[in-house]
C-alpha cells in the first residue's frame, strides 16, 4: 500500500514564486473570495532572480510584494514541490516533502521561469566551472567564496551582476571577459541612453561599483584547466591568449525560457517560449502564463506580466497603465536579446573530444554521426540521464540545429512512491 494521498483545492493556482507568481498572486488575491495557491520547488519565495526569500532580498520591490502578500489571508504557498502529471483537464500531482498531492483548479498561472543555457567547451565539467546565474544561486544560497579567485565569461548584464554578487560575497573577481566587441557594446548602451535612461542610470552604477574589476571586450573562454578540481582558465582575448589561475568560472552565454508545463497542457509553444496573447491568456483556455516562460526579459517584465495576468486570470479590470508599464519592459527585453543573442562563433568552443551530455559521457564526435536528437538518443543515450536533455538537449539544438527534446511526465525525477501514486489516482479517476 501507498501513502496516503493529500488533496486540495484552489480557485487559481500560479506556478512558481519568482517576481512573476508573486505579482500574479497580489494582483490574484485583490478580488475577494477567490483563493489563490503559489507551488514553488524552491524552499523559499523568490525565484532564481529573488532568491533567497525574505530578508536577503537587495531590490525593495521584492520585500515590499512579500510584506503585502503575507497579508493575504486567501493565500497558500507550498515550497519544495514539484509537479509530476496532469489528471483530467484541471488537477495535477505533486511531489512535495510531505508526500504526493494532488492539487484541483480552475485558473492556472504559468510563471515557470528559466534556465541558463549551457554550452560545451573542453574543461566545462571540472568541478568549479558553472554558469553565470549558477554560481549566484549558489552564493545567495550560502556557499562560501571568501577570497577565491572567479573568472566570469560569457555576454550580457548578468555578468556584471554575478560579479557584483561575487564581491560582495568577499570573492576576488579576477576578470569580466564579455564576449561582444566594443563596438557593439558602445551600439547597446547608447540604444539605452535613447530608449531606456534609467536603465543606463543603473547600468552605469552598476559599472562604477565594479570599477576595480578586468572587464575585458571581445573576450572568449577556450577552455578551463584542473586534475579534479578547476586550477586555471584559458581566454582569447583579441589576439592574445591569456591563462588565469582561478576557483571558480561562471560562464553566461544566455537564458532559456523554461516551456515544458505549458507543453503538458498542450499551450502554444512558438521559439522556445509559451505564447500569450495581450492579456497573458495562452491557447489554452483557464490558463495563462507570465514572466520569462513567454520569453527572457528580466525582472520589469516579469512583475508587468505576472500583474496583467493575476488580474485576468481573477475578471478584474486591466488599466491601460499596467499595458503600458508591460509594453515598456518588453522593448527593453527586446534590446537586450537582438544585443547579446548567442552568438553563432561560440559553436566554436566544443572540441570533437568535449562531453556534450555529461550525464551519459557522449562527446561531440559521437553525436555528430546522428542527423536528430532522437536518433542520437536511441544510439548514445544523451538526454537519458538525470537532467532528461535540459543541458544537452539544448546544447544539440544549438550546435547542430536539432529540434529540442519534447518533455513527458514525470518531467522530473521523482521517488517511486510518487510514481506508485500514479495508478492509485489512476483508477480513482476511472470509477
Amino acid at each position: 500500500m501507498g501513502d496516503t494521498i493529500v488533496a486540495f483545492s484552489t480557485d487559481v493556482l500560479i506556478v512558481g514564486a519568482g517576481p512573476a507568481g508573486l505579482a500574479a498572486a497580489l494582483a490574484a488575491t485583490a478580488q475577494a473570495g477567490v483563493t489563490v495557491t503559489i507551488i514553488d520547488e524552491n524552499p523559499a519565495p523568490g525565484g532564481q532572480i529573488w532568491r533567497g526569500g525574505s530578508g536577503q532580498w537587495r531590490d525593495s520591490r521584492a520585500q515590499a510584494l512579500w510584506d503585502t502578500l503575507s497579508q493575504r489571508t486567501n493565500l497558500r504557498i507550498v515550497y519544495g514541490a514539484r509537479i509530476v502529471g496532469r489528471f483530467g483537464e484541471q488537477e495535477f500531482l505533486l511531489e512535495t516533502a510531505d508526500g504526493a498531492q494532488t492539487i484541483r483548479w480552475e485558473k492556472c498561472i504559468l510563471c515557470t521561469g528559466a534556465r541558463e543555457l549551457l554550452l560545451p567547451f573542453p574543461g566545462w565539467t571540472l568541478p568549479g566551472v558553472t554558469g553565470a546565474g549558477g554560481l549566484q544561486a549558489l552564493i545567495k544560497g550560502g556557499m562560501p567564496v571568501k577570497g577565491k579567485r572567479v573568472v566570469i565569461a560569457g555576454s550580457g548584464p548578468l555578468l556584471l551582476a554575478v560579479a557584483d554578487t561575487a564581491r560582495r560575497a568577499g570573492a576576488m573577481v579576477v576578470t569580466i571577459a564579455e564576449h561582444r566587441s566594443t563596438g557593439e557594446l558602445m551600439s547597446f548602451f547608447l540604444a539605452l541612453l535613447r530608449q531606456h535612461r534609467g536603465k543606463f542610470l543603473q547600468a552605469i552604477k552598476l559599472f562604477w561599483s565594479l570599477k576595480q574589476i578586468a572587464y575585458r571586450h571581445d573576450a572568449r573562454v577556450i577552455k578551463a584547466t584542473g586534475e579534479q578540481q578547476l586550477s586555471s582558465v584559458s581566454l582569447q582575448h583579441g589576439s592574445k591568449t591569456l591563462d588565469l589561475p582561478c576557483d571558480f568560472l561562471a560562464c553566461g552565454f544566455g537564458l532559456l525560457p523554461n516551456p515544458e508545463l505549458g507543453g503538458l497542457l498542450a499551450c502554444h509553444i512558438d521559439e522556445g517560449s509559451i505564447q500569450v496573447d495581450a492579456h497573458q491568456a495562452s491557447s489554452q483556455p483557464a490558463i495563462w502564463a507570465a514572466g520569462e516562460a513567454c520569453g527572457i526579459g528580466g525582472v520589469d517584465k516579469a512583475l508587468a506580466e505576472g500583474h496583467i495576468a493575476g488580474l485576468a486570470a481573477t475578471g478584474q479590470t486591466i488599466s491601460d497603465d499596467a499595458l503600458a508599464r508591460r509594453d515598456q519592459a518588453r522593448l527593453f527585453a527586446q534590446l537586450l536579446n537582438s544585443s547579446f543573442a548567442a552568438d553563432e562563433r561560440w559553436r566554436h568552443l566544443c572540441q570533437p573530444d568535449t562531453l556534450v551530455c555529461r550525464c551519459e559521457d557522449v562527446s561531440a564526435q559521437q553525436l555528430a554521426l546522428h542527423g536528430d536528437w532522437r536518433s542520437a538518443k536511441l544510439m548514445t543515450r544523451a538526454g537519458m540521464g538525470a537532467c532528461q536533455g535540459r543541458i544537452c538537449g539544448a546544447a544539440c539544438q544549438f550546435l547542430f540545429g536539432w529540434q529540442a527534446p519534447g518533455m513527458r511526465p514525470p518531467v522530473f525525477p521523482v521517488k517511486v512512491s510518487t510514481l506508485a501514486a500514479l495508478g492509485t489516482i489512476g483508477a480513482d479517476h476511472k470509477q
